[in-house]
């Protein structure tokens, strides 16, 4: 039998711990985007976190553990896309803003290794109960991830470097994303 206080503090220090990575890639990623773009970016990465979230539950109720390596070959999604960002730095706003979307949601997925290596064990090991507190506290985590992520892309110092450097530096991150997932998942490990 777990405790309402306990399974909050479970659930948040699985959401603080597993997201803390795609709180920098996200803010990093804002900064690079016109503010008035900040909600449909925040949306895709909410797509990403659900995904992981459904999968987490699937995979724990099937007990079918996915090993964490594999989820780390995942990391071609960023690099791909960071060589697409370096082939297209000069493409229009909009077409550049549209490839975001899903370089948002495709890094959210791929940043999950670490969430699903968490996830999958705490919501197979809770009862229906103790899985509908954590979720509730992922889902206000959501929130303030959010608010956080907005408050630092949007402070001015940020957002000046940020347009500055922003078609330059997109490849550099990506790449950067991509070798996070690999450490993290432990994908070379033999």
């Amino acid at each position: 039998m777990h405790s309402l206080l306990g399974d909050l503090l479970v659930g948040s220090l699985a959401y603080l711990g597993t997201m803390l990575d795609n709180l920098f890639a996200f803010a990093s990623q804002l900064a690079l985007t016109p503010r008035e773009k900040f909600r449909s970016m925040s949306v895709a990465q909410s797509l990403g976190v659900v995904t992981l979230v459904v999968l987490a539950v699937a995979v724990g109720s099937a007990l079918n553990v996915i090993p964490v390596r594999w989820i780390g070959l995942l990391a071609a999604a960023p690099w791909w896309l960071g060589w697409r960002a370096w082939r297209s730095r000069d493409a229009t706003p909009a077409a550049v803003h549209s490839r975001r979307l899903f370089t948002t949601f495709a890094v959210t997925f791929a940043l999950g290794g670490d969430n699903l290596a968490v996830w999958i064990p705490l919501f197979r090991a809770s009862g229906l109960v103790r899985l509908t507190v954590v979720l509730g506290t992922f889902a206000a985590g959501q929130v303030l991830f959010h608010l956080t992520a907005w408050g630092l892309a949007g402070h001015p110092k940020v957002r000046e470097h940020g347009a500055r450097v922003s078609q330059h530096l997109l490849p550099f991150l990506y790449g950067a994303l991509g070798v996070l997932v690999v450490i993290e998942c432990g994908t070379l490990r033999f």
